[in-house]
């Protein structure tokens, strides 16, 4: 069963409360295996094990916070593995216009490195979603739809690349 794992970073819980919701998202579809866990909590064998990974930080000065970074900085030591593998970002951030989407983009730019695949929106907060102060219940619903589509996407990317003799049949009667 493919795995996404939601890392998430918060000093205030706005932040923890997004990852929950986008854990929420990400179980609602069946097929994939979802862990939660603070990027401090997280290893490296938790990056290479996971299908999907999405990962939250609270905006800082326009950048991911340091923990989340300090996690992508040991991820030097996996550099290859991670490639194929999806990857989305959210933040919450003070106010507008300081600094939500060049985060998002930090840790988007992070996961182009490693060769991931990146899940955008064609809709509005195309980068990821972003929340100003705690997370209203638009936001919420966004990060739920964040962990859906990565869901989704990872459910499609793995039973792709499964042997056909390892897939769910899909025969039906005529």
């Amino acid at each position: 069963m493919p795995k996404v794992l939601v890392l998430y970073d918060s000093k205030t819980g706005n932040t923890r409360r997004m990852a929950y919701a986008v854990a929420e998202g990400a179980r609602s579809i069946k097929q994939v295996s979802v862990d939660l866990k603070r990027v401090d909590r997280a290893n490296l064998a938790d990056l290479r094990g996971a299908h999907g990974i999405i990962i939250g930080s609270p905006t800082y000065y326009g950048q991911m916070s340091a923990k989340t970074k300090a996690l992508i900085d040991k991820s030097v030591r996996i550099h290859g593995s991670l490639e194929g593998k999806v990857g989305a970002a959210f933040t919450s951030s003070g106010a507008t216009a300081s600094g939500a989407e060049t985060t998002l983009l930090s840790i988007i730019e992070s996961m182009l490195i490693h060769g991931m695949i990146v899940q955008g929106r064609s809709e509005r907060q195309h980068y990821g979603v972003a929340a100003v102060g705690p997370p209203k219940k638009g936001d919420l619903r966004l990060c739920m739809k964040l962990g859906q589509r990565v869901s989704k996407l990872v459910v499609t990317l793995y039973d792709s690349n499964r042997p056909a003799s390892t897939k769910r049949s899909s025969t039906r009667a005529s």
